[in-house]
């Protein structure tokens, strides 16, 4: 049996970056599955906006803003190996949170091994909303799709389907001002 080839730093970046620049192109599904939305939203498109969130919110806070904006930058990071996977995708959601933890591990390794072990935690700490950055990035995300949803009503999309979203974000939200915000959306 032949080894595998061992890539150098340099080639493990250009392919870390690679393989997450799919997400520029990685249409967010439930716009399309739930609304009929033609032209949605990319995943990166949706995590620039959450940066810009957790920027202002860590700042307005006195939180840790940069580690914030690495939360939300790592966020959804996953789907540029397994794609936008929507509830409605009954079969693929079942093993959703399996597969982003395996997605997250086969991308990370391609990163030196300090940024691996520090990207990890980020995650790990996400998932778990172990921290009050985690948290606030976790609400600030349901808050982003909500006002994404608020968008694509006024463009004449279906008030009706996209009330979902907002209903939905409504649901997992636990920070108080995040919900005064959502409300006047």
């Amino acid at each position: 049996m032949i080894p595998p080839v061992k890539m150098n730093e340099e080639e493990n970046l250009i392919d870390f970056l690679k393989t997450t620049g799919r997400l520029k192109s990685e249409p967010r599904r439930g716009w399309v599955l739930k609304a009929g939305v033609s032209n949605p939203e990319s995943v990166a498109d949706h995590t620039f906006r959450l940066i810009l969130l957790s920027m202002v919110l860590g700042d307005l806070r006195g939180l840790n803003t940069e580690k914030m904006m690495k939360l939300a930058i790592i966020h959804d990071l996953g789907e540029s190996l397994i794609g936008d996977i929507t509830p409605e995708d009954k079969e693929r959601d079942q093993t959703k949170e399996i597969d982003e933890v395996n997605a997250i591990q086969e991308l990370l390794n391609h990163l030196p091994d300090k940024l691996r072990e520090q990207y990890s935690f980020l995650w790990t700490e996400l998932g778990s909303r172990s921290s009050e950055e985690a948290k606030l990035v976790h609400d600030a995300d349901q808050f982003e799709m909500a006002l994404q949803a608020s968008e694509y009503m006024d463009e004449g999309y279906s008030k009706e389907m996209l009330s979902e979203f907002k209903v939905s974000a409504i649901e997992k939200i636990g920070d108080k001002k995040m919900l005064d915000l959502i409300r006047r959306i």
